[in-house]
């Protein structure tokens, strides 16, 4: 097991998801509330990922982080160093990539939200600011939890886009998943069982986790119903 691609991974999720959160919230409120015609076109792009080939997403990102785009020269000119391949481009592709784990939950929270309540709040004066910050959000909770949880595992479960946006440097870009691809075209048949097992059971302790928030609030509708 190595443990330095392990914990590369576990940061790599950490700051993905919680740069997500940021993002999503507010862009899941949108697709939620909002009537626009055209906003299918949106879920679209956001959704895409699921089922874009990663190589394709890869390619697409990396083409923008190299010398030749804008981004990337921009970059480079304010850092002095390359997107590409490094850490922080890792971040980027992972939060393209795990977007669409992070809004589909949080926008279905949201639109699970009486809209008495909210309208009740702003019969009472409350900014719509407020109002999403004191009503929503407080009960769309789970909907939080659960996109940090899929987008966290997600990330750690990536292996085409990292791979093609950040390569295989040690102590850089090199991930959990790729030490596995590493291990097994090194026939080093042990090491990738158990790095195999460890993300067998991450993976399915992080879905049952979902699932239980998921009942609990199943559990809880009932409950009110019947009262």
């Amino acid at each position: 097991m190595n443990w330095d691609a392990f914990w590369l991974s576990m940061k790599l999720a950490s700051i993905t998801s919680i740069i997500l959160l940021c993002i999503g919230l507010p862009l899941a409120y949108w697709i939620a509330r909002s009537s626009w015609r055209w906003k299918f076109l949106i879920e679209a792009v956001v959704a895409l990922p699921i089922v874009l080939p990663p190589t394709v997403l890869g390619f697409y990102l990396l083409t923008a982080m190299g010398s030749r785009s804008f981004l990337g020269r921009f970059y480079q000119e304010m850092t002095g160093s390359p997107l590409a391949f490094t850490f922080g481009g890792l971040v980027v592709a992972s939060i393209f990539y795990s977007l669409p784990f992070t809004i589909q939950p949080l926008s279905m929270a949201f639109s699970a939200v009486d809209e008495c309540l909210i309208q009740n709040a702003w019969v009472l004066g409350r900014s719509r600011w407020m109002t999403f910050l004191t009503v929503i959000l407080p009960l769309s909770y789970r909907g939080v939890i659960t996109a940090f949880i899929l987008s966290f595992a997600h990330t750690v479960g990536e292996f085409g886009v990292v791979l093609m946006v950040g390569g295989n440097i040690p102590g850089i870009t090199r991930t959990i998943s790729i030490d596995l691809y590493d291990q097994v075209q090194a026939l080093n048949d042990q090491g990738a069982s158990e790095t195999a097992l460890f993300l067998l059971v991450f993976s399915f302790l992080f879905l049952s986790l979902v699932y239980f928030i998921d009942r609990k609030k199943d559990r809880k509708r009932v409950t009110v119903q019947f009262d």
